[in-house]
């Protein structure tokens, strides 16, 4: 069995699961076998319910107090008993399972295993697995894996799948050299694939896991590092001299740039000066002023006879960019033509667009990954800005560069990464920081509250929206998830339609939805059509609304630091006060103490650090940053240590021998090649 092998080359695997595994991005068995758990069950001993402090799964064992209840709500089924555990009761839950009342009786005891919440002073137990005491022996510390699943797919096909290539694959050859293996600690490549979906215990998965997190950072800076040295060597085609309209600007803005804005300007400034090809990274908080640092830039590469490019994560961002651009060229008097290109365009204004870039009759061409198609040819192509690092991987922007002959590029992001690891994961761009906000920007005010703060939340949001001004609410889930006790945006939207007054238009937002559907979602919010806007992650980056200015972020125990900052950034954007309210569902005075460091600050580069501090190699189940370029088991801020290490690793192999020629090098570059035709390395 070769790991190039398509999915359904597998037993029990046809054409309906096949296109489910495709969903998740799984096509070949390689695909699979990279497709790593989101999380384990761990089986632990049953604990007394005083030493139990965690949000993970535990086990008790539980004497059965009453008869099991049945409920019908709707198409979903609640079945409900009381257990005895020590001198404790807990409210016991399942869903759609009726058959349990033939088998569960009063008196019997049982091993109940789930996670234990506290709900209006009761604990509670939400659908947990059922054990006899001699079932629960046998499976006592084992470890189940658990991965992220697409609606039809369950984690048992997921399972079975991966115990077959386990079980048959050809054998990866090993291609790290004896001595950085011997050197840090880090086991065998087959080794550590076959531990990450089959642990026998959690040593070993900390083991394979340091493996995998290693390699993958190794292979990502390495690459970073070869495609700088050829960056290095290529000279600019474009002579950008100096342009007065950049300084005219500058006098007439409505504000001052502050001192950061002016410093970043000057290194632009310098990369244009200069013989080579700008490669060069804008890093900055929400509000930091980047976007007229990029209008700037632009504004001088046109003047020169040039055309830029501004490509953004989504469709509604693109038109505020487009729309703002160009109201401020006409404001100021600048003669520069602007264009929009998007996915929803029409074929006929597609098709007039890319002869208007083609012939240059447009200065500046704004919009998203529809500015890398194959149709569009530029005329003259000198600066490429893209917004959101995180969103736009290097092979997007080596595409993009491609497009024009060796163009300067420019990265805005507002993700707030530590300097040190910054310097390590952007290896191919020069770091500009803009780390000051403008004067006249007010800052958020911020609370980390619990559950119980619900009503008095609704009560503030209600009146925000009296004064008509609008609101995000965030949850984690897109609908409700067995075996996670999380808010969802489904059903959240429908309890705040019952809870508040009917005049105020309430719509959820999240990932699976159309790309149509999302925009149209999103439009509608920028004009406050929808004053309340319920949504997953997606929002993180997405659109301008100067007017939101609250944000409600439900179960934030469960986000990372970094990402907490970063969906605050939707508000504080207006003239208005903005408000941040983290939901803490976890009860649990560590979360809350790492909570209240976001209480504490709105500098997202003082956050981030912090939480660099309070994560550790350890912590195997950690909040990972989602959208932070986003590796597939790696997380900077858990894993920053490994981080350092393989950079360190890459620096001293690429200074000995730079074209990786020795006899052990050579492996490496080979496995490079093997993984870009697999296209398994993040880039």
């Amino acid at each position: 069995m070769k790991v190039t092998d398509s999915i359904d080359s597998l037993k029990g695997i046809g054409e309906k699961t096949k296109l489910l595994f495709y969903k998740i991005g799984i096509y070949q068995l390689n695909d699979l076998l990279h497709y790593y758990p989101r999380d384990y069950e761990i089986y632990k001993e049953p604990s007394p319910l005083k030493d139990i402090d965690t949000d993970r799964p535990v086990a008790v064992i539980g004497l059965i107090e009453k008869e099991l209840q049945i409920k019908t709500i709707g198409r979903l089924k609640l079945i409900t008993t009381t257990i005895k555990v020590d001198d404790e009761k807990i409210k016991i839950t399942w869903f759609n399972m009726p058959y349990l009342k033939n088998s569960l009786k009063s008196g019997m005891k049982f091993v109940f295993y789930g996670k234990i919440n506290e709900k209006k002073k009761m604990k509670t137990m939400d659908h947990p697995q059922i054990f006899t005491r001699e079932e629960y022996q046998k499976k006592m510390f084992s470890m189940q894996p658990v991965y992220s699943l697409t609606a039809g797919l369950t984690n048992n096909v997921v399972i079975k799948a991966i115990k077959q290539v386990l079980n048959q694959y050809e054998i990866y050859q090993e291609y790290l050299p004896e001595r950085i293996r011997t050197k840090h600690q880090l086991a065998e490549y087959n080794f550590a694939i076959q531990t990450i979906h089959v642990p026998l215990n959690e040593e070993e998965l900390i083991l394979a896991r340091k493996r995998l997190v290693f390699d993958e950072f190794f292979l990502f800076i390495l690459n970073l590092q070869k495609m700088k040295e050829a960056c290095e060597k290529l000279k600019s085609p474009f002579h950008l001299k100096y342009v007065d309209e950049t300084i005219q600007l500058e006098r007439a803005l409505p504000y001052q740039l502050t001192a950061a804005q002016k410093r970043v300007w000057n290194e632009i400034q310098k990369d244009f000066d200069s013989s080579k090809v700008m490669s060069r990274l804008i890093q900055g908080d929400v509000g930091s002023g980047k976007t007229i640092l990029a209008i700037m830039a632009l504004i001088r590469v046109v003047k020169n006879g040039f055309q830029g490019s501004l490509m953004v994560p989504t469709e509604v961002l693109a038109r505020q960019h487009y729309e703002s651009m160009t109201k401020m060229f006409n404001d100021y008097n600048l003669q520069i033509k602007v264009i929009l290109l998007t996915g929803s365009l029409t074929l006929k204004e597609k098709r007039e667009a890319y002869q208007k870039i083609k012939s240059q009759d447009v200065d500046i061409i704004v919009g998203t990954h529809a500015l890398i198609q194959e149709k569009v040819e530029y005329a003259n192509l000198a600066l490429v800005i893209t917004d959101e690092q995180h969103r736009f991987g290097v092979r997007q922007r080596e595409i993009f560069a491609q497009k024009g002959k060796m163009p300067h590029i420019l990265v805005m992001s507002a993700t707030p990464i530590p300097r040190t690891l910054a310097i390590i994961l952007y290896g191919d761009l020069d770091i500009s920081i803009v780390d000051e906000v403008p004067a006249e920007r007010l800052p958020i005010k911020n609370c980390v509250v619990n559950t119980e703060y619900r009503p008095t939340a609704y009560r503030f949001i209600q009146k925000e929206v009296e004064k008509n001004r609008q609101v995000y609410i965030i949850c984690p889930l897109v609908e409700e998830s067995e075996g996670l006790d999380a808010e969802n945006v489904i059903d959240y939207t429908k309890k705040l339609k019952n809870l508040l007054p009917s005049a105020i238009n309430i719509e959820y937002l999240h990932g699976r939805m159309k790309g149509k559907e999302k925009n149209e979602i999103m439009e509608r919010f920028l004009k406050n059509e929808i004053q309340i806007l319920v949504s997953t992650t997606v929002i993180e980056v997405g659109i301008n609304v100067p007017n939101a200015s609250v944000i409600l972020i439900e179960n934030a125990e469960r986000f990372g630091l970094a990402q907490l900052h970063q969906l605050r950034g939707r508000v504080g954007r207006g003239a208005h006060q903005s408000f941040c309210i983290l939901i803490d569902s976890s009860s649990k005075k560590g979360i809350t103490k790492r909570l209240e460091i976001l209480n504490q600050s709105n500098d997202g580069f003082f956050i981030a650090n912090e939480d660099l501090k309070l994560r550790g190699p350890g912590d195997l189940f950690g909040k990972r940053q989602s959208g932070i370029l986003e590796f597939k088991i790696a997380d900077i801020y858990q894993d920053a240590s490994i981080l350092q290490l393989a950079a360190e690793e890459v620096n001293q192999i690429l200074q000995d021998d730079p074209n990786l020629e020795t006899e052990e090098n050579r492996q490496i570059k080979e496995q490079i090649e093997k993984l870009k035709n697999l296209e398994q390395i993040n880039l």
